[in-house]
């Protein structure tokens, strides 16, 4: 047993914290992060559209579900994988499974065309075309006449 020296007061949440972060599977990945990940987003706009990205290597196109309720843009993803590893003389049997998922929820602006999103999924990067109203694109420079 090792004794442990707390500079702060609030030493209770400090141990449970300690406790519960411990990968007590001798990795060095935190337990409370297994199975978890929230991919990365980019968001970009120019002129016409928005172009959200989510990086999300490995995945399928099956895999994603899309959806538009009330200008709320949700992606989500759901994986699952077994394997199973057996000895040759019989006597070891290892099965291993992986699941993973996520969920991400964006508030689409007013500007947005909801009836022309389009989705692609390529090189493990999920792109959603989110194209402006015509009304919201920017007009050309003119010149106005005064009468």
């Amino acid at each position: 047993m090792s004794l442990v020296k707390r500079t702060n007061d609030n030493w209770l949440p400090s141990i449970f914290d300690d406790m519960f972060k411990t990968d007590w599977l001798g990795g060095t990945t935190n337990v409370n992060s297994i199975g978890v990940s929230i991919p990365a987003v980019n968001i970009m706009e120019n002129e016409e559209s928005f172009e959200v990205a989510v990086a999300a290597p490995g995945k399928t196109k099956a895999d994603f579900n899309i959806e538009l309720d009330n200008d709320v843009l949700t992606i989500s993803a759901e994986a699952k994988s077994e394997s199973e590893t057996t000895e040759k003389s019989g006597r070891f049997t290892r099965k291993e499974f992986n699941y993973s998922t996520f969920k991400r929820a964006f508030s689409l602006p007013d500007t947005v065309d909801s009836t022309k999103i389009s989705a692609n999924y390529e090189n493990g990067v999920l792109t959603i075309l989110l194209p402006k109203k015509e009304e919201a694109k920017v007009q050309a420079k003119r010149m106005i006449e005064i009468s």
